[in-house]
């Protein structure tokens, strides 16, 4: 398991991104009216919509499947979401999205 991005929740997507690639010099992966996919050196970073999901740190997991159903984003990607026992949320990306994204 290895740690793919984190998932951070922002008021309006659009004003966001055109600051962190303005201002940050940051690349956008994916973009659509309710997330983002931008990817930095280290890490991508995935700012959602607070209505659409939940902050949360997100792994690439040949066992995702052992946690649950898959939801489908709108990018294709499948993953399910899962609690840990202190009220966080944690995502595993399905292998076929593992391969597709950055």
């Amino acid at each position: 398991m290895k740690l793919h991005h984190i998932a951070l929740c922002i008021p309006d997507i659009a004003p966001v991104v055109k600051w962190c690639v303005k201002t940050r010099n940051i690349d956008t992966v994916y973009q659509d009216q309710t997330w983002t996919l931008l990817d930095t050196e280290n890490i991508s970073t995935v700012l959602v919509l607070p209505s659409k999901h939940l902050p949360n740190g997100v792994f690439k997991s040949l066992e995702a499947e052992e946690y649950g159903d898959f939801t489908t984003h709108s990018d294709g990607t499948e993953s399910v979401c899962v609690q840990d026992p202190f009220g966080n949320t944690v995502e595993f990306l399905k292998p076929a999205a593992v391969r597709a994204l950055p």
